[in-house]
């Protein structure tokens, strides 16, 4: 696309870089996208700014100044362009490594000029959406979330072997990791493994023994893992987000942190299964809610986020008990429900009739949970220090702990551990 009043692509940069046809085509629609909305609301151009979003329309393009959480650009759109904004400093790293052969223009300043200036001659005398607040433009941040959700076949593949790597880090490192060292080594060390397959961790949770119960959403710090380690992790390529949490032990485990894990996946396999295509987000959480009574903890989902649905955003939207939000096909979903000292956290693809797992154990021992005839395979606990094999363990459904069901509707007929 050409406009040759704003200005002319940079030939010169990107000579002898051959096209990538795939992302060119992913851009191209989501560019018609964007037209379209332009045209239905009678804007003459879109401004973007928010990380997320230019993630998105360049198909998966990182304007971020390292560091700092900034863009170090702005996209402005019309029907028939696509424009960066940018400073000379950048302009040459983004059409290499970014955005090369894409179809963008160039406008840009020295270095020591403002950008925002030069955005606002661009805008100056047109209607303008954006989003975030520029001179009088519209926002548009609930209908870029639209455009954003549900992703298209491109943007699953990618998170598809996201997921398989990110698996890979957290359970490699699980398996590897020696008995007193710091949760902040363990987090250098799945940084690691992420950083050299080009994969941005962005958050990394370590907790050591007990400090799961008690600091929920904590980070990591220099406290020594003695018995047992909780590893949840979201990481980000190509704009999009993926989270998986995996736990280990060291030697058996205590009947207290057992105890508290079946339940807790109890929870995650109902959130699982009943994060279905064209379901509020408040019947499903009707269920979960049920599980969490049912076990002797009506109040634990008070304590911390259950799940969340990700995408170019970390958090695209979080999953609230009288949220009217309806899921839909191809939209990733993260369930990390906790009891206790334990959580379980597996990433899923809403599917049109069941769901895919996106973050599937590599090589961890499993449980199987059998909702309504189907068997969900998640995560066990990792046993370190054992010299027999483990196995997928197995709890037969008329345990006391697991013989249960409802007067209304026994939505969980059968569970296997």
């Amino acid at each position: 696309m050409h406009n040759n009043s704003i200005e002319k692509t940079v030939a010169d940069v990107n000579r002898g870089v051959d096209i990538d046809r795939v992302r060119f085509d992913d851009i191209e629609t989501k560019h018609a996208t964007v037209a379209k909305y332009l045209e239905m609301h009678r804007f003459d151009a879109l401004v973007l700014q928010h990380p997320s979003n230019i993630s998105w329309f360049t198909s998966g393009a990182n304007f971020v100044q390292d560091g700092a959480g900034e863009s170090r650009a702005f996209l402005f759109l019309t029907p028939d362009a696509r424009v960066v904004v940018t400073s000379n400093e950048y302009s040459d790293e983004l059409f290499t490594r970014e955005i090369p052969r894409l179809g963008f223009q160039l406008k840009q300043r020295i270095w020591q000029d403002s950008q925002t200036e030069l955005l606002r001659d661009l805008c100056r005398g047109r209607t303008v959406a954006s989003d975030f607040s520029i001179e009088n433009s519209i926002d548009a941040t609930p209908q870029l979330k639209g455009m954003r959700l549900p992703l298209n076949e491109l943007e699953c593949k990618r998170l598809r072997i996201l997921g398989k790597r990110l698996v890979h880090a957290v359970e490699a490192t699980a398996r590897h990791f020696k008995k007193g060292q710091t949760e902040s080594e363990i987090a250098g060390e799945i940084s690691h493994r992420l950083l050299k397959h080009c994969i941005q961790p962005e958050r990394i949770r370590v907790s050591a023994d007990q400090t799961q119960s008690r600091v929920r959403q904590s980070g990591f710090s220099s406290t020594p893992v003695d018995r047992s380690c909780v590893m949840s992790v979201k990481a980000r390529v190509h704009g999009l987000h993926c989270a998986v949490t995996r736990t280990v032990c060291f030697g058996n485990l205590p009947t207290e942190m057992k105890t508290f894990y079946e339940k807790t996946l109890l929870v995650l396999a109902t959130g699982l299964y009943f994060s279905q295509n064209g379901w509020e987000m408040s019947e499903t959480w009707k269920r979960v809610k049920r599980i969490y009574e049912k076990f002797g903890h009506p109040d634990e989902w008070q304590h911390t986020r259950q799940a969340e649905i990700l995408g170019y955003q970390p958090t695209e939207l979080l999953f609230t008990p009288e949220s009217g939000f309806q899921l839909g096909e191809r939209m990733p979903l993260f369930w990390q429900p906790s009891i206790g000292t334990t959580v379980a956290g597996d990433t899923i693809l809403v599917g049109k009739s069941r769901f895919e797992s996106l973050t599937s154990c590599e090589n961890w021992p499993e449980t199987v949970v059998t909702v309504k005839g189907h068997s969900l395979r998640l995560p066990g606990i990792l046993k370190r220090d054992q010299k027999d094999p483990q196995e997928s363990s197995v709890l037969n459904v008329d345990d006391s702990l697991l013989d249960f069901s409802f007067d209304d509707s026994s939505f969980i007929e059968e569970i296997v551990l």
